[in-house]
């Protein structure tokens, strides 16, 4: 999965990390997935009128969005799925 978490610039009410998006594929995939998402993220942001994308590592990004009033920071990262207990199989004990 794409996260987005607030840095700065974010009103206390909207400091909770967001999925962007859920996806099964390559590693490929979830980079290209992850670029997406730094290009066209908002967070209900009104007329982004400045982007601007840094490069963390193969895994992260952070954005900085301006619009007209304030700049806002958003890490855009990956996150992968290594453990689910609902595994929907019958219990090894029965």
């Amino acid at each position: 999965m794409v996260l987005a978490v607030p840095v700065s610039g974010v009103s206390d009410s909207g400091r909770d990390g967001r999925t962007v998006t859920e996806f099964e594929g390559s590693t490929e995939e979830a980079e290209a997935a992850l670029l997406q998402a730094s290009h066209t993220y908002e967070h209900g942001l009104w007329k982004v009128r400045r982007r601007e994308i840094f490069k963390c590592s193969s895994r992260s990004y952070f954005i900085r969005l301006q619009n007209r009033l304030a700049t806002y920071g958003f890490l855009i990262q990956l996150a992968e799925l290594v453990h689910d207990s609902d595994t929907k199989q019958p219990p090894a004990f029965a």
